[in-house]
């Protein structure tokens, strides 16, 4: 029989399955719904989304390096107690292990893949039975690097944050670890002015511009005020402008220069981004952390 995707829809509704699992049950039943359900049932599935609806925005980043190529990844789950559970660490280190050796195009691949004759999302509805939370696959991203070059891995508070950086030109672990320190307290968006759209820079003058009309500058060195302002625009969002926080009397760019580098690429994750407020103030905690 062939399954609709309205099947699905249906399936997924009176259970809180996963599509993914939901697509399997009917496959597995012929189509059957209520066989379905008790095939999800079965699996211990149906049970694990129940809990679907809850916001799983606890939980922790990890780094895992191989060679010239590692992988960052968040795992979330619902309560920062079973973050800090061993079996919790144990299921973030082999599903980046297996990541990483498998690199998947993307999470909905990375779910669907072969883990130890089962899938990866079949593995994590059975640590959801036994944990008893909500776990979930977030994101992960995979960097690769030459010979010449130097992975920065570096995790906050044991992985609320997580930074991987690649940094070209030398092979010294310690300055690419530098610069994902940084990263993690001041939260750069881009690497160099270079990566800032024109539509964004364009955006930002004219706001800086009314900003100073309003003020009542004079017109004649309004232009002049916007260039400055944007200056100080680029050092908030461009990590090469930025203020080391190692030390703050030279730019992140000039200090991997003075190493002969320079960084290619970089990736934050901070736990929960995205699914609720957060007030703690890690960059302070970071820059704390630095200083002693």
């Amino acid at each position: 029989m062939a399954i609709t995707a309205q099947m699905v829809k249906e399936l997924r509704e009176k259970t809180g399955a996963g599509m993914m699992d939901c697509k399997k049950a009917l496959t597995e039943t012929d189509g059957n719904m209520e066989a379905a359900i008790d095939y999800l049932r079965e699996k211990g599935i149906a049970k694990a989304a129940k809990k679907a609806d809850r916001i799983a925005a606890e939980g922790l980043t990890s780094v895992i390096v191989d060679g010239n190529k590692a992988i960052i990844l968040e795992v979330n789950s619902e309560t920062d107690f079973v973050a800090k559970n061993e079996n919790f660490k144990n299921l973030i280190a082999e599903l980046g292990n297996h990541l990483l050796a498998t690199e998947p195009a993307s999470v909905e691949d990375a779910l669907a893949s072969d883990f130890n004759g089962t899938t990866v999302n079949d593995y994590i509805n059975s640590a959801i039975a036994k944990i008893g939370e909500k776990l979930t696959l977030r994101r992960f991203e995979i960097l690769k690097k030459d010979e010449n070059a130097a992975f920065g891995a570096y995790l906050h508070m044991g992985g609320r944050i997580g930074v991987l950086s690649v940094v070209e030109g030398t092979t010294e672990e310690e300055v690419a670890k530098d610069v994902s320190m940084h990263v993690a307290a001041v939260n750069p968006k881009y690497i160099s002015r270079d990566e800032v759209s024109e539509e964004e820079v364009a955006r930002e003058r004219k706001v800086l511009t009314e900003q100073a009309l309003n003020e009542g500058k004079p017109e004649n060195i309004v232009a002049k005020m916007v260039e400055g302002r944007l200056g100080k625009y680029f050092e908030d969002i461009c990590l090469n402008d930025q203020s080391f926080i190692k030390d703050p009397d030279q730019k992140v760019g000039k200090y991997v220069a003075s190493k002969g580098a320079t960084v290619k690429a970089f990736v934050r994750f901070e736990v929960g981004e995205g699914l609720e407020k957060r007030e703690d103030n890690f960059a302070e905690e970071v820059m704390s952390q630095v200083k002693k």
